[in-house]
């Protein structure tokens, strides 16, 4: 199993997390981003760049995806692909999508799109606060001693 981190949206402080576990674990973290990305050195953390372009990241993401890998990401489409393809997708506020919630959270999208496109103001996402950092952290943890021991 490896980790594959949907970067160019991904706080700083989750790719912190990110870089400390594939240390400590020695599991692949590959951040993918559409920009060069600077990552600390080690044989378990790299980049790729990709060309811009809408979902190219993406794209790549589930190209390179194995079943049982896990991606990180906000990206609600792209967490649908990954789950498609045997993948786990955990967002960076410590949620996983699972097939029985990606749906609703596809159709939620889809009609705040709608909103939006008829001019109503949605806000946007809340700050990432430390307890969505936490969230991750707890997460994340419990996904790898799952995988370690099951």
């Amino acid at each position: 199993m490896q980790i594959w981190v949907d970067a160019d949206a991904c706080p700083a402080v989750i790719k912190d997390i990110l870089f400390r576990v594939a240390d400590r674990v020695q599991m692949q973290v590959t951040l993918v981003a559409n920009q060069l990305l600077r990552v600390p050195p080690s044989r378990f953390i790299r980049s790729v760049q990709v060309p811009s372009g809408a979902d190219v990241a993406d794209q790549e993401i589930v190209r390179l995806l194995e079943p049982g890998d896990l991606v990180i990401t906000g990206d609600i489409p792209l967490a649908s692909d990954v789950l498609k393809k045997g993948g786990h997708a955990l967002n960076p506020r410590g949620e996983f999508y699972t097939n029985d919630n990606i749906a609703q959270m596809l159709t939620m999208r889809a009609f705040m799109d709608e909103l939006r496109g008829s001019g109503v103001d949605t806000g946007g996402p809340a700050a990432f606060s430390q307890s969505d950092r936490q969230n991750f952290a707890n997460s994340l943890d419990r996904h790898l001693a799952k995988r370690k021991h099951g």
